[in-house]
This record gives structure tokens, C-alpha cells and sequence, in this order.
């Protein structure tokens, strides 16, 4: 096993493990605990109880967050040339279609969110492949194929989210950045918990909220009381 640097024990001695902490005061110690000389991501974890194997127990779904995520997001606009301007006017870093495809094709995949039309979705489709391991596949669920480009790509750099529950029945996302008021992240994990709690399977059975943990980037994770969450 690793052996933890003096940073690495100070942070761990802030973070009682036995305890549950209210979801401000899981904001607030997170930005306390962060030893990295960058503006690290914050992270929520969610353990749910649900079996992901069945087809009626996949959570999936968006949350746009109050103050965003603190990151930039490098969207991809692939549409017809009537849509174009409407995309760049919604802060698109990248429009076209065919040339990007084919750039796709040939191994580019240096964005992070690509919204795309239901009338061009057929040339789009063969990209699965490249896109889909990659989590880039434009998703109608997700918001990412609509003939609303302008809306879609608005709302992804104002802070929309895309999560899907793996394997294990966790979610994980990111949430905001450890330069965030603790006031604000706590705002942004309310607002995913919100729509989490709302996209409970009827067929998912005991306890459906089992654990939510906040961490930093290369932090101890947090247990967050989930009586502290309102509504839940």
C-alpha cells in the first residue's frame, strides 16, 4: 500500500469517517481538506438501490446545476448548415457536419459534450462506435439530439449535466470546483439530488438513497447526513 504524504494524513484527520456530515458543512470541509495546488473538482458519489442489470432499474438522467461546474465545455455541434449560426451564437466551440465526422472517423474526440438533430442522426450513428466507449454519443434522453440546437448548447455551457447510474449502482458527478462557496456546491448536489430522488424505479425495492459522498480530487470522500438534504 502507498504510503500517505503529510498532506494526504492531515486531510484524512480532518474527516471523521464514523460521521455523517450535514450536506453545508460536507461543502465547507471539502474546500478545507484540498491540498493540490489546482482548483480541483469536487465530486458527488451516490450509491443507490437499484439493480442497473435490469432494464427498469437504469437511472439515467440531466440536471442542470445552479452555478455551473466550473469547468469549460467543449461543445461540438453537428447539424445542417441552417442551424450553424444558431449553434456559434449559443457558444458552440465546434459546427459542421460532415468534416467533423470524418475528423471523428479519423480518431478526433476532443470535446466534451457533442448535440446533434434527429434529421442527421443516420450519419451520426455510424460514429457509435469511436463515441459511445467514450460517452460522447449524442442521446435524445440526455438532451443531446433536438432540433432545438441553440437551446441545447446554451444550456450545457450554463451548467447541464448528463448522469447514468454504472454498473455498481453509483452515480458520479462533478459538481462544482473547490473555489466554489461551500454555499454553491451544496446548492449544485441539492439540485442533482432533486432529480435523482425524482427518477426512482417503481420496480427498485428497499432503500433507494443509500450513501451520498463529496470528495475532491484526490481527497477522503465525505459521508453527507441524508436527512440534510431537503427533500429526501
Amino acid at each position: 500500500m502507498a504510503k500517505l504524504t503529510k498532506k494526504q494524513k492531515a486531510a484524512r484527520e480532518k474527516v471523521d469517517s464514523s460521521k455523517s456530515y450535514a450536506l453545508l458543512d460536507a461543502a465547507a470541509l471539502v474546500k478545507d481538506i484540498n491540498y493540490t495546488k489546482f482548483d480541483a473538482s469536487v465530486d458527488v458519489d451516490i450509491r443507490l438501490g437499484v439493480d442497473p442489470r435490469k432494464a427498469d432499474q437504469m437511472v439515467r438522467g440531466v440536471a442542470t446545476l445552479p452555478h455551473g461546474t466550473g469547468k469549460t465545455v467543449r461543445v461540438l455541434a453537428l447539424c445542417t448548415p441552417d442551424k450553424e449560426e444558431e449553434a456559434r451564437a449559443a457558444g458552440a466551440d465546434y459546427v459542421g457536419l460532415d468534416e467533423f465526422i470524418q475528423k471523428i472517423e479519423q480518431g478526433w474526440t476532443d470535446v466534451d459534450v457533442i448535440i446533434t438533430m434527429p434529421t442527421v442522426m443516420a450519419k451520426v450513428g455510424r460514429l457509435g462506435r469511436i463515441l459511445g466507449p467514450r460517452g460522447l454519443m449524442p442521446n435524445p434522453k440526455s438532451g443531446t439530439v433536438t432540433m432545438d440546437i441553440g437551446k441545447a448548447v446554451g444550456e450545457v455551457k450554463a451548467g447541464k449535466i448528463d448522469f447514468k447510474v454504472d454498473k455498481y449502482g453509483i452515480i458520479h458527478a462533478s459538481v462544482g470546483k473547490v473555489s466554489f462557496e461551500p454555499q454553491k456546491l451544496a446548492d449544485n448536489v441539492q439540485e442533482l439530488m432533486n432529480v435523482i430522488t425524482k427518477l426512482k424505479p417503481s420496480s427498485a425495492k428497499g432503500t433507494y438513497l443509500r450513501s451520498v459522498h463529496l470528495s475532491s480530487t484526490m481527497s477522503p470522500g465525505i459521508t453527507i447526513d441524508k436527512a440534510s438534504i431537503a427533500g429526501i
